[in-house]
Order: structure tokens, then sequence, then C-alpha cells
């Protein structure tokens, strides 16, 4: 026999099966999940602190690109003093905490503006060797750090200069929430700077603790240190769980900065720093799990599954075996003994065929008359019957028990992260729309009446190589002439002079967004700088991890951007449209028929995007969030899919090698049986049914030689031996 083939292979695996997965049920079922902490709210801890990662390398790079970008335009023009630089560049990018020019060759201080450089931690004697321009963080007396940004100022004819920036490692726009601390850490563990809910020395302490261990965890590879197939951030990140104290433990996350793209290196990113959270949680164990109901299932699966699998030995495998056992005994020449015929089915029809056969090898006839064959499942039917047993304990599994309703509890921190996140993202996005207005600011400050259309075009396409959120940049005339351009053609209406606001959407009739910012350019008669953001730049800023659905809609609720597919103009879904209303952040359960996490934050700061009124908003579904009733959900769900797949798997392997070939040999055992002698019998697999074909050949040949050996006269007729002994 096979050793795969036969019968007794898959109803034996399928007992196998079902014993293991009642185990597994009363396990997995009957467990109480008494995690402290849901894991929910451990993951949105690791994704804050992705954001806050987010927010500071771009806030770093940022800040590295617009000063090296401000020293370009300046050694492109004409020489100016050095306090027209720290003015010029002061206005247009309000972000530095000091600025400085020194003149390399003398040391000398020019100019400065804001808090005082520590210049003392550069070497000017070694700015020409690699990486002598490079940022650096520096540690203050006061124990605060400060990283260093330098650019160089030249001119033909002039000395060098040296335009120095600093600035902290602050956390622009990150949205906290309540009780929440955030910190950055170098790779030694020690924390660089701090923010947030730090009053009580425990926090503190738990903060700095935190530092160290995600510091040694910053270490991992970002592919090894991920689950393989999670995907999401680039860089190292996760969760962290410390201390208790008055029923209150300290979670936190941990995440480097890293470039957007794997595999890519930033200013910011090659500083080795990491971003750490910590916040305090309620700490008390959900037990929704009731033992009783895990004990119940694995008692009803085997119960459930013994009848199924007594069946198919009872009605398919014994007769099956019987068969093959008296199909051999014909083939050794015992004719004495009637065969036995199974009571219905195939397995009774073949062993009718057997009889008849019987008898004809006996002598009789061909029509010679069988027992006959009660009407009954067959083996297809009986196969069916045990697949719908073990769906009566599946389906209810899948498809009704555990089944969370809409009053399901959401933990009260992943409200408040969800709020928290979207506010942050929130004023990102109105950061970028800033900053893409402060550049084109920069140019157009740095554009004299003087500037030719060929410099000028120059500059643009320096601007679009530096900044990667312009699809078209260009100079457009009072009178509305464009007068250099860069990048894809203009969305811009011929004739039509520049803009009165700062930054505009247009597009409706087009059913694509089109961004704009419009800065006035001083002394070229009204001449203004535009640009044409990208609006795949604006909705690459609404992606992030574990805040589902994200829209970014104006004050009529239409969607202008979005981190998913949405059809733009389009009207918010009704069931976040109340959020809209809100004047601040804010972020709710909604309860119906689907149970959804939903926050909106409104643009709240200042700049040239205030005026846009825009509101970002975010949802997701419950059930897609880690927390007890979702996960017990999931259990179960799986326990039914994991006996559906049981069922299904080895009862199709009976059905294709068992019944199949079953119900052929039964057509063909009748057929020897009537008479069929010309049809050569082969079996299909070494098992069962196979060992019962292989008899009926040899039956068949047997039954061929019968007429050659009577007409040879090698068969002595009935009385014959008898009247010789006489």
């Amino acid at each position: 026999m096979s050793l795969l083939g036969g019968i007794r292979p898959p109803i034996a695996v399928l007992s196998v099966l079902l014993l293991s997965l009642a185990g597994v049920t009363a396990l997995t079922l009957g467990k109480p999940d008494n995690a402290l902490v849901p894991k929910a709210v451990l993951t949105s801890q690791q994704y804050v602190a992705e954001d806050g990662a987010i927010a500071l390398r771009a806030s770093l790079d940022e800040s590295v690109t617009d000063l090296t970008g401000t020293a370009t335009l300046f050694n492109e023009g004409r020489p100016v003093s050095a306090d027209t630089v720290l003015d010029k560049a002061g206005d247009v990018y309000q972000k530095w905490r000091g600025t400085a020019v020194i003149e390399i060759k003398s040391g000398k201080l020019l100019a400065a503006r804001g808090e005082n450089v520590p210049l003392t931690a550069i070497d000017l004697t070694k700015l020409s060797q690699k990486d002598g321009l490079a940022p650096r963080m520096v540690r203050l007396d006061n124990g605060q750090t400060r990283l260093i940004i330098l650019a160089l100022l030249s001119w033909p004819g002039e000395p060098q200069q040296l335009l120095v920036a600093s600035n902290t490692l602050g956390f622009p726009g990150v949205d906290l929430g309540p009780g929440r601390a955030i910190g950055v850490v170098d790779p030694t563990g020690r924390l660089l700077s701090s923010h947030g809910a730090l009053d009580g020395e425990q926090a503190r302490q738990q903060l700095e603790a935190f530092a160290k261990v995600a510091a040694r965890k910053a270490e991992q590879n970002p592919i090894s240190a991920k689950e393989p197939g999670s995907g999401g951030y680039t860089g190292v990140s996760g969760h962290l769980t410390g201390d208790t104290g008055k029923n209150v433990r300290a979670v936190g996350g941990y995440a480097t900065l890293a470039a957007s793209q794997a595999g890519d290196t930033t200013t910011a990113s090659s500083l080795g720093l990491t971003v750490v959270t910590e916040v305090g949680v309620s700490d008390h164990a959900s037990q929704i799990t009731r033992p009783a109901f895990g004990l119940a299932a694995a008692g009803a699966l085997l119960l459930i599954g013994g009848i199924a699998v007594m069946l198919l030995l009872g009605t398919v495998q014994r007769p099956l075996i019987r068969l093959f056992l008296e199909s051999r005994r014909l083939t050794r020449g015992d004719l004495a003994r009637r065969v036995t015929v199974p009571r219905a089915g195939e397995a009774a029809r073949i062993g009718a065929a057997l009889e008849r056969l019987r008898l004809q090898l006996d002598g009789a006839p061909v029509d010679v008359q069988g027992p006959s064959v009660r009407k009954g499942l067959g083996a297809r039917a009986l196969v069916a019957v045990g697949a719908a047993l073990l769906l009566l304990w599946s389906v209810p599994l899948m498809a009704l028990l555990n089944r969370p309703d809409s009053s399901v509890l959401v933990p009260t921190q992943v409200v408040h992260d969800q709020k928290s996140r979207t506010a942050t993202l929130s004023d990102r996005v109105r950061r970028a729309l800033n900053e893409g207005y402060a550049d084109l600011s920069a140019v157009a400050v740095l554009i004299g009446d003087r500037t030719s259309d060929e410099d000028m075009q120059k500059v643009l396409e320096r601007t679009m190589q530096d900044h990667d959120r312009y699809q078209s940049l260009y100079v457009l005339g009072a009178d509305g002439k464009i007068l250099a351009q860069a990048g894809h053609a203009p969305h811009h209406t011929a004739g039509k002079g520049p803009s009165g606001r700062a930054i505009e959407v247009t597009g409706e009739s087009d059913k694509k967004p089109v961004v704009t910012a419009t800065a006035e350019a001083p002394g070229r008669g009204g001449a203004a700088v535009v640009g044409e953001f990208r609006i795949e730049f604006v909705n690459a800023l609404l992606g992030r991890q574990g805040l589902g659905d994200v829209r970014v809609v104006d004050d009529k609720g239409r969607s202008i951007a979005g981190d998913s597919g949405y059809l733009a103009f389009q009207q918010a879904p009704s069931y976040v449209t109340p959020l809209l209303a809100k004047k601040q952040a804010y972020a709710t359960v909604l309860r119906g028929g689907t149970v959804r996490v939903a926050a909106a934050a409104p643009f709240t700061g200042g700049g040239a995007a205030k005026p846009l009124k825009w509101t970002v908003v975010s949802w997701q579904p419950a059930s897609g969030l880690a927390i007890p009733a979702y996960s017990l959900q999931n259990r179960t769900v799986l326990a039914g899919l994991l006996g559906l797949t049981a069922a299904a798997a080895c009862l199709g392997w009976l059905h294709i090698i068992v019944v199949r070939p079953l119900r052929a040999l039964a057509d063909q055992a009748e057929a020897l049986a009537g008479g069929d002698r010309k049809t050569v019998l082969f079996p299909r697999h070494h098992d069962e049914v196979g060992a019962v074909v292989r008899s009926l050949e040899l039956i068949r040949q047997q039954l061929q030689g019968q007429p050659r050996r009577r007409d040879s006269g090698s068969r002595t007729p009935a009385g014959a031996g008898r009247n010789v002994g006489e």
C-alpha cells in the first residue's frame, strides 16, 4: 500500500488535527487575557515616537537645507554686509535660536543675532577638510545641547565668511497629549533634550531609564529588528514598559532618526539620535475571556469530530477493507463462501458484483442474479455529512461567537494618541506649506530688479533640485507674463497677474487640487515668484502607521489630500463630518454599525497656510486595534478557520484518493459482472481501491479462460467424475 494513499491516512490525519485543534482551542480561547496594558496602547507609543522622530528629522534637515540654500543665493548675487545676510535670513526663516557671520581668515565676528552661538566649538582651520562643514552637536555649560549648522559665504575679491546658525533639538509641532514626556537620546543613552510632563522626579528618572534602553535597542539593524513583512518605519522603533506606581504603569516608545526611504541617509539621520517617549497609563487587567468557553468549544469539537471520524470509519473505511479481503479471497479460488455485501452505497454495489462473479467463477451463467442492493447514501454523500458536521463547529466560531458589539471598550490612551498624532500631522502639513512659502520668499527677496531672466532661471532650477515639494516654479510678471520657469508646465491662466493670496487651492474643474504659493518680489513692479506644490508631496506627509485613513479637508468639508485612495474635492465621510466643526483638536469613539476611533485637528498655528482653514481628519476601525475584545474575536475566528481548513484538506484528500476511484470501481465491477470481458482494468492508485481493481482484473482473466478450458476438455462436466468412479 502507498504510504500516503489509501483510506487510512486521511482519516488518521483528520483525527490528529482535530485532537490538536481541540487542545489549541482550550488554551487560546480559555486562557484569560490578563495583560496589564493592552497591546494597542503599547503599539501606539511606538507610533508616537516614530512621529516625533519624523518631525525632528524633517526639522533638522530643513534647517540645514535652508541655511545652505540661503548662503548659495547670497553667493550668486552681489556682495552684501554680514548684517544684511542675517537680517534677510531672519526675516524669511524665523527658526534659529542664534546666527552669526565670521570672517574665516581672521576669525573675526562680523555680525550676530539671537542667542550667543558657541563659536569656540568651530575649528576654522579644518573647514576645508572632509565633513569640515558638516553639522555638529555642542553641549553648553548649562547642560543644553545645540545643533550647529555651517555654510560658506563667498564672493569674488572678498574674504570668505562663515554663516553659522544654532538651534535646539526640539520637536516643532509635536502634540504630546496629557501626561507625556519626550526626549532626544544620543548613542550613549544620554538625554540631550526633553520636553513635556517632567514635573516629578519619578517621571524624569523613568524617561532617563527608557533613554538607556532605547540607545541599546537603536544599535540593531533596522531590517532584522522588525518582524518579517511588518514594513512601516524605516528606522529602529519599538515600545517600552516601565515601573508601576499608584495603579499607573509607565509605558513609552522609541524611534531612531531615519530617512523616509530605506537605505537613504540624511544629515539628521547620520547624527545617531533616538527619540524616546514616556507616559503613564491606567494599570489594571482586563479579563474578558471565560475559561469555560474554551473548554466548551474544545469539548464540542471532540464530540462532533468523534462522530464524523466514526462515521467515516464505519461507513467508508471498514466496508472498503472488507471488499479488499473478499476480492483477494476470490482470486485465490476460495469460492465456497458467499461474499459479504455491505449495506449500501458503492461498497454494496461492488459487493453484489463480487458475489455474481463468484457464482460465475463457479460455473453459473452471466445473467445469474446476485444479492439485491439497498438504496442508501454513497461514499460521496457520507463524506459530505462528515464535512457538514465539522462545519457545524467551525462556522459559528467564524461568524457568530465572541463578536464585540458597539459598546466595546476602547482604551482611553488610544483615543488620546489618535488625537495627539492627528494634531501633530496637522501641524506638520501646515509647517511644510509655510516652509515652501518661505523658500519662495527667500528667492523673491534675492531676485533684484537687475537680475536677468537667465539668472532667474538658474535660481529656480536650483531651488527645484533642493526641494522636492514643487512641481513647477516660475516668476510671474504683473501683466501675467511668465518671465522664467522651471519644472512642469504651470497651471497658470494666461494674462492673469499674481494672486494676492499667499497660498490658494485651484483645480476643481480638473478634479486634481493645485496648491499654489505666491511670494511678491520686492522692486520688480508687482512681479512674484510662484510655486505649485506637488499634491503627492502633501499626500506623502499623511502616511503614518496606526492612524487609519487620513484626509486633509477644506472649510467646506471637501477632500484635498489623503494617504490612500480618495476623490479630490469629494465630501468627507458623513461619520466624521461632526468633528470638522471643532475649533481645536478632538478625538472620539464613533459607535454604530462599525466602531471607529476618529480625530480631527484644524490648522491652529500662523504663517501663510493659516488662511486655508484646512483640517486633518483621521479614522480607523476599532477592530484593527490590538485590544482584548477584538483579539479574542480574532482568535475565535482563527480557531474556526483552522477547523474548516482541516476538514477541507483531509476530506478533500479522501474524496480525491478514495471516493472518486471507488465510484469508478463500482461501475467497472458491475460491468464485469454483467459480461464485459474485454475491458482491461487498471488501478489508479496503489491502495485498497487499487487492490480491488487488480483482483477484478485477475477475475476477468479467469472468466475469459473458462470457455477455452471447456472446449479443450480441461474441465470435467458435472457428474462425469462420479461415472468414472463407478
